[in-house]
């Protein structure tokens, strides 16, 4: 037996014995198979698990969210493999050794060129499709070390910059996005998502946003959702007309009422599909309106059996519920006569989502704003962020620690002192037991009816913890 099958047997069987474990084995298996087999064996191994190929889904917001919708609409029609929530090629190859499947859909967070590895999983996963949410703002430090928009723009585009003959689904309302499609249309097939209604329009004061040609400020003839509308550039650059688009938006008793249409090529069949789908959506905003309409349309792309599509987008998406969601999202709570809302928000994107949930509350009443700040070398984030605490200008601001440097934590107070707003500080050590019993009496300690919590923080799990202890005050 050679050392690439016994590599492979001995993996695979450590995926099945961690299964038992509350991690279920997530990364270790692949890291095993990766030092013993070669990263360059990824690529056989790809090759003998799946039948079609793989997809990848990669962004800034909604990769998790988007992933998830998409495996449940491929899996009704294919046999796959997946993994979600997923940021490192050893739990991708975990994925891949769990089972043969015809099709993979892998979520693959990207912080940085060093360890994402974007070309090397590009070259040795070979993926038949990478889709791409949106890019904005987010980790500018990643381990102590700055990392650039640039280089983090640079480090998503790596993943299907040499990818021929596949197909890349770009957000075309996000003029980073549709650059890297732009940028690829000779080398495939490229399918461009995105809004063309009237019906959405930002709230929120526009934001500068540059263009990723030659770095001259863009020109919005509409703002759907901080960078995200329609663009150009006096270069030549342009937002790229939509493939496949939603044209309504409309809440009506209780839901979203959205009209998808479009036309776009689908992978297994080799040729165009039509598409023209009326969806009642959960009333969960327009960010994940955007995550409807990405993985609707990579299911369009890579069904075997398109000629379901319709009828299979529509049965899928008007028995959703709020459960899709991710664990770490936002979400509203009672806690007495107190409004409590509470999630991660650690890009300026995010933040403002989270701010839309409870906007009534912040902006026409009394409220707290408990807020988790960047850590040092992040005052990009911070900077959007402080736009977002500007606009809504609550009656005050708790200034909390939201990653490692309490220094930066304090510096950052004293900047959203400096522009007029009511703010205090509220040192937390960096321990996670200590920041949740810290944020939670200050919830429970406010004089204010209308809470909200949000901002930067170790993602999922700090966040989930605060939600379910506020949740068990509610039973008591």
């Amino acid at each position: 037996m050679t050392n690439y099958n016994l590599t492979k047997k001995f993996s695979q069987f450590t995926y099945k014995l961690l299964k038992v474990l509350p991690t279920g084995g997530k990364s270790y298996p692949g890291y095993l198979f990766i030092k013993y087999a070669g990263l360059d064996s990824i690529k056989k191994l790809a090759n003998e698990q799946l039948e079609t190929g793989s997809i990848l889904i990669t962004g800034t917001n909604g990769k998790t969210t988007t992933t998830t919708m998409l495996i449940n609409l491929l899996s009704n029609d294919t046999d796959i493999l997946s993994s979600v929530d997923n940021n490192t090629i050893y739990a991708l190859t975990t994925a891949l050794l769990s089972k043969k499947a015809n099709i993979g859909v892998f979520e693959y967070g990207i912080r940085d060129i060093e360890h994402g590895i974007p070309d090397k999983v590009q070259k040795y996963v070979q993926p038949k499709g990478v889709l791409y949410t949106s890019i904005s703002r987010e980790h500018t430090q990643v381990l102590g070390k700055k990392n650039s928009f640039e280089q983090y723009v640079k480090a998503k585009t790596l993943l299907s910059k040499d990818m021929m003959n596949g197909v890349v689904i770009v957000n075309t309302d996000d003029p980073n996005t549709c650059n890297i499609g732009l940028n690829k249309q000779e080398d495939g097939h490229v399918i461009y998502y995105g809004l063309e209604t009237d019906m959405v329009e930002d709230v929120y004061e526009p934001t500068d946003s540059y263009c990723p040609i030659c770095g001259k400020k863009l020109e919005y003839s509409r703002h759907y959702m901080n960078q995200r509308g329609v663009y150009s550039c006096e270069c030549g650059f342009t937002r790229h007309k939509p493939d496949i688009k939603v044209t309504k938006v409309l809440s009506s008793n209780g839901r979203l009422d959205v009209h998808v249409i479009g036309s776009v090529y689908n992978y297994s069949f080799d040729n165009n599909v039509s598409i023209d789908v009326e969806l009642s959506l959960p009333l969960f905003g327009i960010h994940n309106v955007y995550n409807t309409l990405a993985s609707l349309t990579a299911y369009a792309c890579f069904t075997p059996e398109p000629e379901n599509i319709e009828s299979n987008i529509s049965n899928y998406f008007n028995s959703l519920d709020f459960s899709i969601l991710p664990p770490g999202r936002f979400e509203v709570e009672k806690l007495g006569d107190k409004l409590v809302g509470i999630g991660q928000g650690d890009n300026g994107d995010a933040l403002k989502v989270n701010v839309l949930f409870m906007k009534r509350e912040l902006f026409n009443s009394e409220a707290e704003f408990i807020y988790c700040t960047p850590d040092a070398n992040e005052e990009e984030i911070f900077e959007d962020h402080l736009k977002t605490l500007k606009t809504v200008n609550p009656t005050h601001i708790t200034v909390v620690p939201g990653r490692v440097s309490l220094d930066a934590a304090e510096k950052y107070y004293e900047k959203i002192v400096e522009i007029g707003l009511n703010a205090s500080y509220y040192p937390i050590e960096y321990d996670f037991d200590k920041r949740i019993k810290g944020i939670v009496k200050l919830i429970n300690e406010s004089e204010y009816s209308n809470i909200i919590v949000t901002g930067c923080g170790e993602e999922q799990a700090v966040w989930n913890i605060i939600k379910n202890k506020i949740k068990e005050e509610n039973k008591n």
